[in-house]
């Protein structure tokens, strides 16, 4: 790990540098996870495609309803090709005085190049800086354009890795969606993906596969994010519900999570949120929760004729 300054300007001025060392891995859906691939697989065959006169493509836009995982996963590529991440914050480069916001895209730019090794250069929330330039001669619209520009320029002149994220793919300007040689759409998780994420965060206390299975149709529309709070909020609840004197059976610790846990508005509310603890998902719920799947009573379901039999436990 190495101080990282770009002359009289640093890096951390604009945002929070990410070692890979604290990158987690990414729980992607096939087609993001292929994609993914591909793009590492044609930076590591960099040699060959300057063969046939090609570069690696250094530039993608990721783009996707909120709490998708961007941040996530311009981690996990930082950390694959062995970099530090300076994950740019908005606030940190828009100001409200005329060319002060391409100013500061200028020093951005000079400080990641004098950097002593190379900087994976990420943007979250990228449409609050890049929306589609405006129309007329007003002060905002001749700034905000010029903040485009300068944008476009650096983009052009710069040779390192550049990852933007934003929630509004299409508000961006038409030229700096041009300039992304790649754009990958985070899509919500699939039922195996949700399935993993709540495995994830719900660690170190373990579901029946039964009860799993039933949470994440639960959770059929909610975002990674989303699952991530409501079973982080479940583990908080069980350590700091019995200091605090609360009623601790399952209905009243779920109710209160997902009062106190909302999903975005523009995603709509998953199944869980929308029946509370009416909803089958918590009547599978077991409760007390366990770090041991063998701590649970057998799983039973019914076969022909009626008869219930006990499940395997294997891979339960």
């Amino acid at each position: 790990m190495f101080a990282i300054s770009g002359g009289s300007t640093k890096l951390s001025d604009f945002g929070e540098i990410l070692h890979p060392e604290q990158a987690s891995e990414p729980i992607l859906a096939k087609a993001v996870r292929s994609a993914l691939l591909e793009w590492l697989t044609e930076i590591w065959a960099a040699e060959d495609l300057l063969a046939v006169d090609l570069k690696p493509r250094k530039r993608a836009l990721f783009h996707g309803a909120p709490g998708t995982g961007k941040t996530t996963l311009a981690h996990h590529l930082a950390a694959r090709l062995g970099l530090p991440l300076l994950l740019v914050r908005p606030e940190r480069i828009q100001a409200q005085y005329m060319g002060a916001s391409a100013q500061a895209i200028g020093r951005l730019f000079d400080a990641v190049r004098a950097a002593p090794e190379p900087i994976f250069l990420f943007f979250d929330e990228f449409d609050s800086l890049a929306a589609t330039r405006l129309t007329g001669a007003s002060t905002a619209a001749l700034d905000h354009n010029h903040t485009i520009n300068t944008l476009l320029a650096n983009f052009d002149a710069f040779d390192g890795f550049v990852v933007a994220a934003t929630n509004m793919g299409s508000g961006l300007d038409p030229a700096i969606w041009r300039r992304f040689e790649i754009q990958i759409e985070l899509a919500l998780p699939g039922d195996h993906e949700r399935q993993r994420i709540i495995e994830r965060y719900m660690a170190p206390f373990v579901l029946p596969k039964a009860s799993l299975a039933a949470l994440s149709r639960a959770m059929e529309t909610a975002s990674p994010a989303l699952m991530r709070s409501f079973a982080e909020n479940i583990k908080r609840q069980i350590v700091v519900g019995p200091k605090a004197g609360w009623v601790m059976n399952r209905d009243a610790v779920i109710s209160r999570v997902i009062e106190t846990v909302k999903p975005h508005p523009d995603l709509g509310l998953p199944r869980l949120w929308s029946v509370g603890v009416a909803d089958h998902a918590v009547s599978q719920f077991p409760w007390p929760l366990e770090k041991d799947i063998a701590a649970y009573p057998a799983e039973r379901a019914p076969v022909a004729g009626g008869e219930i039999v006990p499940l395997n436990r294997r891979g339960s």
